[in-house]
């Protein structure tokens, strides 16, 4: 059984898009209905592959944006020099076809056993596999606390703001701006930094489980000052992107 619920996750099926959702001007939500999804996990992705009319195929892998038992969801930021993230963001239309294979990844998952308080880390669309543990979380009806500390340039690039403003009660939502900040801006103005951290994490006495997901550099980073703060190595869990993240 084991062998055959991986071969299903490996195979390349055909979805339909449902739906694309405009999030950012330059991110979209697309919600996908795949007919033989053998469900997945909090945290996990998919693969996508595109096949053009010359026969060049591009694959490109992206975070599931929705939690188990919702409709199959990926959020994907348009890269002017990617080959497949223009394609989904601006020709992508509901009633369109894509190949897709997962659920993929069992590192990042996270499930209302594994416990907390909840650290997320978040460097721009880095939120997305964070957004399907936090709606998770919700639909099982967990309590752990979550803090969630997401690092954007600017606030109108910031993913799921008005989801996110509306977390549920449990759910602490911090952001921090780093290159433009609105009027009478409160928040945090600065880089995800050891400083920022010791204020908004967790206190180590209380075991919490991270999970960081951004940009390489943002990933090491906060990774490595967790645990130079007393974090124990195996709590943190990370998943990364190149500089420009998928394309």
């Amino acid at each position: 059984m084991a062998g055959t619920a991986l071969r299903r996750r490996l195979t390349w099926q055909v979805a339909k898009v449902a739906a694309v959702a405009v999030e950012t001007a330059s991110v979209r939500t697309i919600t996908l209905d795949v007919p033989d999804w053998p469900g997945h996990q909090a945290g996990q992705h998919l693969d996508i592959r595109l096949t053009g009319e010359d026969g060049y195929v591009a694959e490109r892998s992206y975070s599931i944006a929705s939690a188990p038992g919702e409709p199959i969801a990926i959020t994907v930021e348009r890269l002017d020099d990617g080959e497949v993230s223009p394609y989904l963001t601006d020709e992508l239309r509901a009633g369109d076809d894509l190949e897709l294979r997962g659920p993929i990844g069992g590192y990042f998952v996270w499930e209302p056993g594994d416990g907390g308080p909840l650290l997320l880390l978040a460097g721009g669309s880095g939120v997305v596999p964070l957004r399907s543990i936090i709606r998770h979380r919700e639909r099982t009806g967990s309590s752990v606390p979550v803090r969630l500390l997401y690092s954007s340039r600017t606030l109108d690039e910031v993913i799921y703001r008005q989801e996110l403003d509306q977390a549920a009660a449990g759910v602490e939502v911090l952001y921090t701006l780093t290159r433009h900040q609105p009027p009478g801006w409160a928040g945090y103005t600065r880089r995800v930094d050891a400083a920022l951290l010791a204020e908004v994490a967790w206190p180590v006495g209380e075991s919490p489980l991270v999970y960081a997901c951004g940009p390489t550099s943002f990933v090491e980073a906060v990774s490595q000052d967790l645990v130079r703060s007393g974090y124990p190595p195996e709590r943190v869990k990370t998943e990364r992107f190149g500089a420009t993240g998928g394309t």
